[in-house]
């Protein structure tokens, strides 16, 4: 069977979408630059995931590229990588800081020239300032002291945000292999295991499946720990009566798909499934009430004044939907303030959390914007429901 994944001509076809706005912009080139745990941007352009060090995809005007990596990643890179040009600078090594006294390296004055992007006085844009580490801002400026250094994230989040046919079957190849970790794990949990050692079975069923890794640091929390919308599992032992968070993900040539969804270790009651409930009839509502052609903010702001209007406003933590695609979290969010257009493939996870008393519980699963609506990318949600073990 083939291997669902990014074709190389892909790749190409980006740097030159790219190049296209880059000029469009005004710019000379663009440096979009990663890190080994938020790897999208220059992965994006070039296959390839840096390990301990950073990573870089330098773009031209001219559509020529290369990919920019730290003293240790040259081989590496150019055996994984879809850039064929490879540089080795020093501001892209490990944060352990080393010297590399015998290195003789290649520079930012050597990348720009390669791509056409030649002189003092250049304009360059940042296609991931956030990712930008100090020591490659500040190669950038001392070499090039007149130039003209600007942000330009809103290119990346304008190639990224709309997938092509190959992006969307990664995304529907991680959604399978999440519903066969999701139902191993439900069927393992019981009193007395702890929350890594259901981590644990999740990730033996992604590999076992043909993920390349989680899509994010999985999630199974119990009790108290289910009100972190962010964390971390632990050792904790999971007991008798808990709600238990699953949040299993699995990574697919960088795409990275979740499905979330509460367990009951007993019989669901009182707070817990008067919120459980209005959680899911809210991400239900969401995911009906998305199409193409509407304002971003239209079904935040509505569903904000649903929990105000439900008595809930002090349990909402965040809005409805946040862009998912080779980090599960990415550009654009779907928030109040939000002003883009939703457009056709368009991808987003439905991610409803509500916060408790002493408990939380998020509902998540992946849908990309179509023109009457959206498409969903699981039904296990739909299958399965409130799920209670009944210990």
């Amino acid at each position: 069977m083939q291997r669902v994944c990014i074709p190389d001509w892909e790749y190409q076809e980006r740097i030159q979408k790219a190049a296209k706005l880059v000029q469009e912009k005004g710019l000379d080139a663009m440096l979009v630059v990663s890190t080994e745990s938020d790897y999208a941007n220059a992965r994006y352009f070039s296959g390839f995931w840096p390990l301990f060090e950073r990573a870089g995809v330098l773009i031209g005007a001219s559509g020529k590229a290369v990919l920019l990596v730290g003293p240790e990643s040259a081989i590496f890179a150019k055996d994984f990588g879809k850039i064929d040009k490879v540089m080795v600078l020093k501001e892209f090594r490990e944060s352990a800081d080393p010297a590399y006294p015998e290195l003789v390296p290649d520079t930012f004055k050597m990348a720009f020239d390669y791509v056409g992007a030649t002189g003092e006085n250049l304009k360059i844009g940042l296609g991931s300032y956030v990712e930008c580490t100090l020591p490659i801002m500040e190669g950038l400026k001392d070499t090039f002291p007149k130039a003209e250094i600007s942000i330009c994230s809103d290119i990346m989040v304008a190639l990224r945000s709309i997938k092509s046919e190959n992006e969307l079957a990664c995304i529907r190849e991680g959604f399978r292999i999440v519903e066969l970790a999701t139902d191993e794990v439900v069927k393992a949990l019981k009193p007395g295991v702890t929350e890594l050692q259901m981590v644990g079975i999740a990730q033996r069923v992604i590999y076992e499946n043909g993920a390349e890794y989680e899509g994010l640091p999985m999630y199974v929390f119990s009790e108290s720990s289910t009100r972190h919308a962010i964390s971390r599992s632990t050792y904790k032992t999971i007991g008798k009566n808990d709600i238990v968070q699953l949040n299993l993900s699995a990574k697919i040539d960088g795409y990275s798909p979740a499905i979330g969804l509460p367990v009951f270790m007993g019989k669901a009651e009182g707070e817990k499934k008067e919120l459980v409930d209005f959680c899911l009839k809210m991400h239900n509502w969401t995911t009906e009430n998305l199409k193409a052609g509407m304002k971003a903010d239209v079904v935040p702001k509505k569903f904000l004044q649903m929990f105000k209007d439900a008595g809930y406003e002090k349990n909402y933590v965040y809005g409805p939907c946040h862009g998912t695609g080779m980090i599960e979290v990415e550009a654009p969010w779907m928030e109040t303030s939000s002003d883009y257009i939703l457009k056709k493939n368009m991808t987003f996870q439905v991610d409803t959390f509500i916060s408790g008393s002493t408990f939380g519980c998020r509902w998540e699963k992946g849908i990309a914007i179509k023109e009457n609506g959206v498409e969903s990318y699981t039904d296990y949600l739909e299958k399965h429901g409130l799920i209670e073990l009944g210990f």
